[in-house]
Formats: C-alpha cells, sequence, structure tokens
C-alpha cells in the first residue's frame, strides 16, 4: 500500500511582486511561470494546485495582475503568475512595459524552468498563445498548455478540442504538451502537478512498504 504524497505546493506563500527586473528574486533555483490571456483562469488554477483558496487573487475585472507575483515553494523553488492580457484596461505605455519586462523575463530568466501556458477550452489558441508557443519553441522552454474552464463543455466537445489542439502542437509546436483542466471541478489538477514536479526536479516520495523494508 502506498503513502498518499503531501502536496508540496501547498507549503506556496507569496514572495513578492515584480514590476521591473531588478525587483526579482536572485536568479537561482527553480521556476515555472503562469501565462494566459486575461479570463484564462490563471489564479484559480494556482490556487486549486495550491490547494489554498486565497494564494492568488481572483477578480471579476480580467487584467488586475499588472505585477509578476512570485509564490516561494522553498528556497529553491518558485510559481509565477505572469501578467496577464487581453481585456486590461490600462494605458498603452503601461501595456508596454508590461511586455518589455515579460519579453525580457522569458529570455534572461535563468532559473525559468518551463512555462504553464493556459487557454480558455472554448477559444482556443488566439494570437497571445500563438505567440506564447512560438517564442517557447524557439527558445527551447518546455510548455505545458492547460485547457481551463473544461467544465464549460460536455465532454464529446471537449475531448475533440483536446484532439485539434494537440495535432497543432504536434504540428507548428513541438515537444509542448496539453491537457484539459477544470479549476472549478479540480479536473486535470494531479496531471499538471505531475508535470510541476519534474520541471521543479521534485521526487515523490516512495511507498510506504518500500520505506519499512529499509528500516529493517
Amino acid at each position: 500500500m502506498q503513502r498518499q504524497r503531501e502536496n508540496p505546493y501547498r507549503r506556496a506563500q507569496f514572495l513578492t511582486s515584480a514590476n521591473a527586473p531588478q525587483h526579482l528574486p536572485p536568479d537561482e533555483g527553480f521556476e515555472v511561470a503562469f501565462a494566459g490571456r486575461s479570463n484564462a483562469g490563471k489564479s484559480s488554477a494556482l490556487n486549486v494546485i495550491t490547494d489554498q483558496k486565497g494564494l492568488a487573487r481572483i477578480s471579476k475585472t480580467p487584467g488586475r495582475t499588472q505585477l509578476i507575483n512570485l509564490f516561494e515553494i522553498d528556497a529553491e523553488r518558485r510559481l509565477v503568475d505572469l501578467p496577464g492580457y487581453g481585456y486590461a484596461k490600462v494605458p498603452e505605455a503601461v501595456k508596454r512595459h508590461w511586455q518589455q519586462f515579460l519579453e525580457r523575463y522569458l529570455r534572461e530568466r535563468q532559473c525559468l524552468t518551463g512555462l504553464i501556458l493556459l487557454v480558455d477550452v472554448r477559444h482556443p489558441l488566439k494570437e497571445f498563445d500563438r505567440q506564447m508557443l512560438a517564442w517557447c519553441a524557439a527558445s527551447g522552454m518546455p510548455t505545458h498548455v492547460l485547457l481551463t474552464k473544461a467544465d464549460k463543455l460536455k465532454r464529446g466537445p471537449a475531448a475533440s478540442t483536446l484532439q485539434q489542439v494537440r495535432r497543432t502542437l504536434d504540428a507548428e509546436y513541438p515537444g509542448a504538451t496539453v491537457q484539459l483542466f477544470s479549476a472549478l471541478k479540480r479536473q486535470g489538477v494531479d496531471e499538471v502537478r505531475e508535470v510541476l514536479d519534474r520541471w521543479m526536479k521534485l521526487e515523490p516520495e516512495q511507498p510506504l512498504e518500500a520505506t519499512e523494508r529499509q528500516g529493517e
């Protein structure tokens, strides 16, 4: 019988917000960034993955996240909530600043080991999503797509969209992976945690029987 593994992401806590490269913590350890359009459900996904209701603030007004927000799991590992795009009602100068800072972060951050791209399953692979995928493919950045709000579609249409997106990724952005995800129904949570484990170099705990045998 295997001992149920503790969720390491439950230890996540807010570390800092950054509006410029000099505000980021030291470039060491492991970071995984979450990106997506303003209404893709990043905050809900982060809260469900970490089993915390209020880790990332959920706003009814898309585009409220205007900073890079970092959450510390331990001294070496962080989850990163990137600014959303699409519906943010902010001045053009602010949008340009976001874009420049985001591009610099993605290009220069050496501890960034992967990117989770959140995409509304009802509106897959819009222009911003493709821009992010193209950048990741060109730079060799591991990328995993969450087709969020899967509970909004029936099982057949959701599965059809998953296969369609998977074919597009295989043809145009090789190496990127994809899954269905619903924060409301907790669908796909274990699957994305396994991706994070690999990128964060977090090894699952041994089965209880194996641990007992070693202690004999």
